[in-house]
Formats: C-alpha cells, structure tokens, sequence
C-alpha cells in the first residue's frame, strides 16, 4: 500500500540535498522563497548512516519557525525526544527468541527492532516509503496515508466469548462488544502468525497503559512497519529505561497483520474481511484488513475499562481529558467528538493531564497515555494553539490534505477535507507546553459534561445533582457534528452511554455507579456544559461562542458558578445560574434566548422525550433524576 512516488522523491531528494550540503554542527535557513508562508531554520548536527547505509544530517533539536507575514519568533523549541533511548535492533536466527515472541509461535523474522527512538523510526519511515514529510511552521513532520480506512470499523470489532470465563460473566454482549468463537480467535491467530513468520523483520514495542504503577498494564505491540510502532510510540507510556523492559511479560499483546485480510469471514460469521478480535483470556488481539492507527489506541481502551472495574478496589476509566490548576485543583471535561473536550481543556492558566483517556482511583486522576491523537479538521493556532504547535518533528499526521508549492515542498492543508474529516496527528504529551508531568493528581473538584445540543433547549451551563450526573452520564448526550462520523453534514442527535459507549465492555451503569460512588466521597461538582445552540435549533439560532463558554468554565473552576444564584429548569429539572460574570444573563436561560417562546417549549419537549426514550432500556431509580414529559 505504502510506495514511494514520483513525488516523494522528487521531495526527499531535495531535502537530503540541502541536509547534505549543510556541513556537521553548521547551521544555515532554508531559502526564503522555499516556502510560500514560512521559513523553516533547523541547527544541523554531525551525520549518521540511515538504515540502508547512507549517510545522512539529521537535524538537532532546536528547531525555529519564521513566519515571511510577522515579526521572527524568537523562541526555540525544545523537547526531551532525547531522553527516550531504549532502543534496540536484534537480530540473528534466536531474534524472536530472545525477545521471546517465540511464546507467541513468532520465530521467523530474523531482525527486531525493539523500541526504536524517535530519530530511528523517521529513518525507517523514510527508507521503507511508508510516507511522505510535509513542513509545518513548527517542524517537519512525517505523514501516513491509511487508505480506505480513515476511522476505526466498529462492526469489525469482536470479542472472544470463552464460556465459563469471567470476562463471558461480566461482558455486555451485544452491538459494540459482538461475540466470537475460540475456534475463530484461534485461526485468525495462527494466520497472524504464519504471516509474521514470512517476514525478515518486524517492529515490537513494549510499553505500559495507565499513569499509577498501580493499576498500570504492560502492552506489547508485534507491527510489520515503523509509523505503527510510530504511532504507539507517541500515544503509550514510553519505558524510561532498558531495565523497565528487561525479560518483559506484557499483560497483553496486540498482534497487527493489517497488510492481510479475513478471507474466511463468512464462514467465520463475521461481516467483512477486516477483523479486529480480542480473546481477554488468552491475552491477546488480532488485527487484519485496516491501517488506520487508531485501532492500536481504542482496543487497549476498551480493556481498560474491563480491567479496572473490576479491580480491588475498583477504578473508574473515564472517556474525558483532565487538567489540574495550580492550586491542585483537579477538572475532568467528558465529550464526544465536536463537542470541544480538547479545546477547552486546553488552559493556559492550567495545566494538561491528557485529553481523551483517564482513571480514577483511591489516589485520584492518572492519564493513561503518553501523547494526544487529535483532529486536524479546520485546525488553526487561532482556534487550537496547542495543537498547531505540537505538530512537528516526531508528531505524525494521519489522512491530512497535503498540497505542493511551486518548489515542490509539501504543506498540510487542514481545510481541505476531500479524503476524510476525520484526519488527525499523534504526538508525545510533551509537545504541550506546561503539560503536567505527573501525568497524576487529585481527586476531581469539578467534573463537566460537554454537549453540543443541536436543538438549541440546553443552558450554557448548569448544576446537576449527584443523581442527575448519573443520569447524564449514563445518556451521553450530545449532537453528531460535521467531521465526526463518515456522511455526517449537519447535527444528529445523539446519545453515547457514558461519553463512550463505543467502548465499554461491561454494562454502563457499573460505570456510573462508581461515578455516582466517587463523587460523593469526594465531594465533586457536576456540570452540564452546552457548546451547541442558543436562540434556536440549528439552522435558526446561532452556536455559543468560545468566548461564552470560556467564562462558563472559568466560574466553575474559580468557584463563583457555585456561588450564585440558581432557577431550575421546568422540563430538565437541573439548576440554571441567574448570572455569571462575562456571560449574557439573558443567554444563560435558553427560553429567554428564544423569540418564540411557544417553539421553545415544544422543542425543549421533544428533545426531553428524546432523553426518556432513550433511557427506557435501564431499570433502576436513575430514571427519576431525567426529564419529564408531561
């Protein structure tokens, strides 16, 4: 799939030209005019030999952008890229076995590369063609183009039911957790492996899951090329030294066979020749038929949160990204695509945790990832700052637009969204300025529910009680927006259990009540934050502001939205602020948003029957903290 172009080496030749003209230690700006908006200046180092023998410059770490349009920047960005250096290559007949992949009935490939360093991995990139480079205003960063499949396939996701097992006990079975056979696993399995035992090499990566040594999980991953070891490179916790992956016994192991398909699937009773099928207790996973990287990330959340409920005592694994202030006070912010997690957590009065997975346990919040995967969709530093700027040397940039200037440079266009909406880039957490290093802290003081409530009915920003955050929690509210799904245009309503269903493997309520259970322990706030309309549904009223909801987050974590008075909202039941400092008193109520006041009511009606509706297939006294439908 992955084959080096015209066009790729049309633009590696002359980039290794001006690297190699440059002599070691020199440092020298690339031609003004080589760029249409900006200039990239790079301090060269001494060369090394890539992979296939040549010798190359590779550039050092202190890397300057210089916008043509603006006044020269005069900071220089430094990361500690350096400090992860595990690295190493095996090889020989006994490769496998010592690595002992032999235990997986791996033996063929005769060169491992283990954890390669960052440096390392761009050489293979480049000497296998797996992608291209493209410049952007902070960095060369490497690109991947993963054919057809630029999102995860959720009805190619399966799960092993072994009778008897624990996991068969507690699994919810149905739609999002689909039932497969042993026998199945084990020939996809055995495929998998016959397959790595064709190859002369092949790519492992030992890492863990999960901030707190606690509950944290070993993971290996077996890949068959360097951007998907890339890829989990960024996303995983990075071991800091050899010692910690010394005789290393992963907890689980992801098998990636992603170049080979399923030929078998309907007699497998499966419902495409991709598959991606997780046995919990043999400890294992399998992937065939899609590239997209994604699948590596999402199937090692979804065992986390089997793992950790079920641990003792349990821990809550949460679909939120966090921050902490500097007083120590902790903030989760739950949402679904669109509905402005990453933007919002994103504070630069406070400091990021992580953006999209979390635990918390007896200690508090713990990320657990190392690095952020987030969209690039209409993506600018005016919009997302943190964003842009992390994307450089080491971040990769998956399904991203890239367009040729005249000198035949490549340059990421992230509003041209003709392959997909959905394109995105990985890197380190520490391509976040004032990350907090932790990657722990306390017990949350505020939690947020983020909505983007496509009929406009939802206040900016409300209270909810302990009942009605299990509630909410439970439905997942929120709108489908343009870029989040495959043939989505405009806002469908949708309701996701627990800001995640896609991948919860036990029943959402055991997740809610553990909320519910931690909350009240710890004294958390619970708070409804609508990014969506006001004024109107959508096509008639107009979306919140960022500055709006910006000061709704602001009173919650200064204290002050706890502070004031409250109405409570007849259809909804929750509490609605009188004021809030900075805000639109007259937006913080929806119905005095509204010109009609009659089309309000009948809207804010059938969204709460929507929510009833919705709520019907759980039993249990949660039901009474939802709307009424009178």
């Amino acid at each position: 799939m992955f084959t080096t172009t015209a066009r790729t080496s049309r633009h590696l030749s002359r980039r290794f030209l001006l690297r190699t003209i440059l002599k070691p230690t020199s440092t020298r700006a690339l031609a003004a005019n080589s760029l249409d908006s900006w200039t990239v200046k790079r301090s060269y180092t001494t060369s090394k030999k890539d992979i296939k023998g040549s010798e190359v410059t590779t550039p050092s770490l202190k890397t300057q952008s210089i916008r043509n349009k603006s006044t020269a920047r005069d900071d220089v960005i430094h990361c500690p890229r350096d400090t992860y250096n595990v690295s190493s290559t095996i090889t020989g007949p006994q490769a496998c076995e010592e690595l002992n992949l032999t235990s997986l009935g791996i033996d063929g490939p005769k060169t491992l590369y283990h954890n390669l360093t960052f440096e390392e991995l761009h050489q293979h990139e480049m000497a296998n063609g797996e992608g291209e480079i493209a410049f952007t205003e902070y960095g060369e960063t490497f690109t991947v183009d993963t054919g057809k499949f630029t999102g995860r396939s959720p009805s190619d996701k399966w799960v092993v039911l072994n009778k008897g097992s624990e996991s068969a006990e507690n699994i919810d079975w149905g739609d999002v957790n689909q039932p497969t056979s042993p026998e199945v696993f084990d020939e996809l399995y055995e495929k998998a492996v016959n397959y790595f035992n064709t190859k002369e090499k092949a790519y492992v990566f030992d890492c863990f899951c999960g901030a707190n040594p606690k509950t944290q999980k070993k993971i290996r991953f077996v890949h068959e090329m360097a951007w998907q070891q890339h890829f989990v490179t960024n996303m995983f916790i990075r071991p800091e030294s050899k010692e910690e992956i010394e005789g290393f016994d992963p907890d689980f192991t992801v098998i990636n066979a992603c170049s080979q398909v399923d030929e078998d699937w309907e007699k497998h009773g499966l419902n495409s020749e991709v598959a991606v099928v997780f046995n919990i207790e043999k400890k294992c996973a399998v992937i065939f038929g899609t590239w997209y990287g994604g699948e590596n990330k999402k199937g090692i959340f979804s065992l986390m949160n089997y793992w950790l409920p079920m641990n003792d005592p349990p821990v809550l694994p949460m679909h939120c990204s966090a921050n902490v202030g500097k007083e120590g006070d902790t903030a989760l912010f739950f949402g679904l695509s669109g509905t402005g997690k990453t933007t919002l957590s994103a504070d630069p009065h406070r400091a990021l945790i992580g953006d999209d997975e979390h635990g918390w346990d007896s200690d508090g919040i713990f990320n657990f990832e190392g690095g952020c995967y987030a969209k690039t969709i209409n993506l600018s530093e005016e919009t997302e700052p943190d964003i842009y700027r992390a994307i450089r040397t080491d971040a990769m940039l998956e399904n991203v637009k890239l367009v040729e200037d005249k000198d035949g440079i490549l340059i990421p266009d992230y509003f041209d969204v003709s392959k997909t909406q959905n394109g995105r880039v990985s890197y380190p957490i520490f391509h976040i300025d004032d990350y907090h290093e932790p990657q722990m802290a306390g017990h949350p003081n505020n939690i947020i529910f983020l909505t983007c409530d496509a009929f406009g009915v939802l206040p900016p920003v409300s209270k909810l009680s302990p009942g009605q955050a299990m509630y909410h929690f439970i439905s997942g509210y929120t709108a489908k927006v343009a870029g989040t799904e495959r043939g989505i245009t405009e806002p469908v309503p949708n309701f996701s259990a627990c800001f995640g269903a896609a991948f919860l493997t036990l029943h959402p309520t055991r997740y809610a009540e553990l909320l519910q259970d931690k909350m009240q322990k710890h004294g958390a706030n619970a708070w409804l934050v609508n990014t969506g309309w006001s004024g109107g549904a959508y096509g008639t009223g107009e979306r919140m502001s960022i500055k709006t909801t910006r000061r709704c987050i602001d009173a919650i974590l200064d204290g002050s939205a706890a502070e004031t008075d409250y109405v409570k909202d007849d259809a909804f039941g929750f509490d609605i602020p009188v004021a809030l400092d900075g805000v639109d008193s007259h937006l913080l109520n929806p119905r005095n948003a509204w010109e009609d006041k009659g089309a309000y009511d009948a809207t804010a009606k059938k969204l709460a029957g929507m929510f009833v509706k919705n709520f019907e297939k759980y039993d249990g006294p949660i039901t009474q903290h939802g709307p009424r439908v009178d």
